[in-house]
């Protein structure tokens, strides 16, 4: 689908700065990074990253960033198990931590604001608890200082959206994607509304 700088790029321009962990994306993770993992792997060889409950979470998370309309949505592309790889084979430790303790925040947050955990609320309330979420995420990291910690809403946007946007699904249904390109046009037509392209 997609290729991957370009997708990172799209993700960057929508969360308006860099992407987390984007420097292992692009090079497939560091040497030292796929060690420590064949490692663990080895230690705990059929203990998977993230539980089919937390995969059904970030895919409900992920639905409600990007839900379906006339085009399937990020469940659909099934966001939750592309964020538990890329978790696992991509990020740094630190970041793990970050998300994997986010996972259990998210829920405490969720119950404190609606007495409910995300996936028993209604999708009018899923919204208005991560637009909240979103609000808190972006104030954090605008006044971030270097040493701080990534917020983990912010990690389970910019996956959500990398996740969807390299998927099937998001390249030919949300997308306008040509398998086999032809001559290079620099001036399409192109109207309001139209779908942005996905390239090779």
């Amino acid at each position: 689908m997609m290729n991957r700088r370009d997708a990172l790029a799209r993700v960057a321009l929508l969360m308006g700065g860099a992407v987390i962990g984007a420097d292992y994306f692009l090079t497939s993770c560091s040497p030292q990074e796929k060690k420590e993992a064949k490692a663990d792997q080895k230690a705990s060889p059929n203990k998977p990253f993230l539980s089919q409950s937390q995969v059904q979470l970030l895919d409900e998370v992920g639905d409600t960033i990007l839900p379906a309309t006339k085009t399937p949505g990020a469940k659909a592309a099934q966001v939750g198990s592309f964020m538990a790889v890329m978790v696992r084979d991509c990020y740094k430790p630190a970041d793990q931590q970050v998300f994997l303790k986010g996972l259990t925040q998210l829920d405490a947050d969720c119950k404190k604001q609606t007495s409910k955990a995300f996936l028993e609320c209604d999708p009018a309330q899923r919204t208005a608890f991560l637009t909240k979420l979103d609000a808190e995420q972006k104030a954090f990291t605008k006044n971030q200082r270097k040493d701080d910690p990534s917020h983990y809403f912010r990690m389970m946007k910019e996956l959500t959206l990398l996740g969807y946007f390299t998927s099937e699904v998001g390249a030919t249904k949300a997308l306008r994607y040509e398998p086999v390109p032809g001559r290079y046009d620099g001036n399409v037509p192109y109207k309001k509304g139209d779908r942005a392209w996905a390239t090779t």
